[in-house]
């Protein structure tokens, strides 16, 4: 017959016994729990993004053409301006964030959010209107505010002009 708490044990001799297991209090077990969880979702915060592998970075303030940028967040961002597209030439290529530019995907290059920012673009000729993840630098153009992979400018419906006036904000800041 078992007992609660109590397991079969056999000795050298063949001897049946009761072996007490010991128990690990709950608030004990509770601990370990929690700091496990933590430890999982701690290495899953820091980690890359799912989607792509880029790693959220605000970034170091770089200069292209003699003019200085300086990557940051920017809650709230909300701006009105000229876009271009950018595909086959760098298809393939790594993006400054890291990651192999696809222009089959819906991602942007801005000068300063943060990779991994989601920001909505509004093709404000048409009224179309696209959600894009920032995973690289650019555009370097006087007065252009965001350059969009190949297929966020066929949904955007510019392809053929290759410019449109938009309107760029932000939907979600950078994981991280």
């Amino acid at each position: 017959m078992f007992r609660p708490g109590c397991v079969p044990r056999q000795d050298c001799e063949g001897d049946s016994r009761m072996t007490r297991v010991s128990r690990l209090p709950s608030r004990q077990i509770k601990t370990m729990g929690m700091a496990a969880a933590l430890f999982l979702l701690a290495a899953c915060s820091s980690g890359p993004d799912t989607l792509t592998g880029a790693k959220r970075q605000v970034g170091q303030p770089y200069s292209v053409n003699g003019a200085t940028y300086v990557p940051r967040e920017e809650p709230g961002y909300n701006v009105v301006g000229i876009a271009s597209w950018y595909g086959r030439r760098y298809h393939g290529r790594r993006t400054a964030s890291g990651e192999i530019f696809d222009m089959n995907l819906a991602t942007a290059a801005h000068p300063t959010l943060p990779f991994g920012t989601r920001v909505q673009v509004t093709n404000l000729e048409n009224g179309r209107s696209v959600v894009l993840k920032i995973n690289d630098r650019g555009p370097f153009v006087r007065r252009r505010i965001i350059d969009v992979s190949r297929r966020a400018a066929q949904a955007l419906g510019f392809v053929q002009n290759g410019t449109a006036r938009v309107r760029v904000q932000l939907v979600q800041p950078a994981p991280g």
